[in-house]
């Protein structure tokens, strides 16, 4: 008897991920269905209300009710959703700036360069 081969389990980014891809990709609002539908179906539709219930709490997703269901909407992207976990890593730390003094320092030249950039731009936009 063949073994049946199971698929490869993905992380919990990675489907996060995925999900908000199929969200950006949607022409409005979409359902957990849909979403499920369009990636391929492997997913179990729990596992997809879940994810979409952790995008929420994240901020990276919001929904509307419709009927008895929800239409979800993608509220961020992945620059997004990668920028609110760096948030929430350094709210979570008591020495705000001994972490942000590591990160700087461990940054490469054109990542300290573009940073630079990012916050005279920031300035100056604040200073209009």
């Amino acid at each position: 008897m063949a073994e049946q081969q199971r698929p490869r389990r993905r992380g919990q980014g990675e489907l996060e991920a995925l999900v908000l891809s199929a969200l950006r990709d949607a022409d409005g609002p979409a359902t957990a269905g849909w979403v499920q539908e369009r990636l391929g179906g492997d997913l179990a539709y729990t596992t997809v209300i879940t994810i979409l219930t952790r995008l929420l709490a994240k901020g990276a997703v919001t929904r509307e009710r419709v009927g008895r269901s929800f239409a979800w909407t993608s509220a961020s992207d992945h620059a997004g959703l990668a920028a609110h976990k760096m948030r929430k890593v350094l709210d979570s730390e008591s020495d705000r700036e001994a972490v942000l003094a590591s990160f700087v320092t461990g940054l490469g030249p054109d990542d300290e360069r573009l940073l630079r950039e990012l916050l005279g731009q920031h300035r100056s936009e604040r200073e209009d």
